[in-house]
């Protein structure tokens, strides 16, 4: 999947050290409810473990062939959020210098219709915490729209005693 701009490809191991550049800022993984990683080992781990699943895509900017970000979903087994089986959480985050540039947007974008069109999923749900609003904005962009509700996601990392957002779609 790819747009103008970015590229959406599996994770290699060969990305470590760019996963690390960019998950060890300490404005990043919080605001996505992960902490931030303390070596090129961990961000290896890390890739092979929880990136290497299925719907787990690096967001390649196309320029550099750099991996600056992460976008998927989760199936209902192992969404954060309480939801039916033919349905999917979404999430994602881009490197902070790629912040406000859209490229977050595009690979949303990319996986949505991913999951409607190809995987055939009848719903999807996002997330985002209440003080991270670009991460909604994203959302929005995309189609979804805000349910109004807030929950709770004891199984995050960091966050897990703070409400997320929820979002839907359609």
């Amino acid at each position: 999947m790819e747009t103008e701009r970015i590229i959406l490809r599996p994770w290699r191991e060969l990305d470590a050290e760019s996963l690390f550049k960019y998950a060890s800022d300490p404005e990043l993984g919080p605001r996505a409810g992960w902490l931030p990683h303390k070596s090129v080992e961990e961000s290896r781990e890390i890739i092979r473990t929880v990136f290497s699943t299925e719907g787990m895509w690096a967001v390649e900017l196309r320029e550099t062939h750099e991996a600056i970000g992460c976008v998927g979903y989760l199936p209902s087994s192992s969404s954060n959020l309480a939801i039916e089986e033919n349905q999917c959480e979404v999430g994602y985050w881009i490197a902070r210098p790629y912040w406000g540039m859209g490229i977050c947007t595009e690979a949303l974008g990319l996986v949505v219709d991913y999951c409607l069109e190809v995987k055939g999923f009848s719903v999807l749900w996002g997330s985002y915490f209440p003080e991270n609003p670009a991460s909604g904005r994203v959302m929005e962009k995309c189609g979804f729209t805000d349910t109004g509700r807030e929950v709770l996601c004891p199984n995050l990392d960091v966050g897990s005693n703070r409400p997320v957002r929820v979002m839907r779609l359609p």
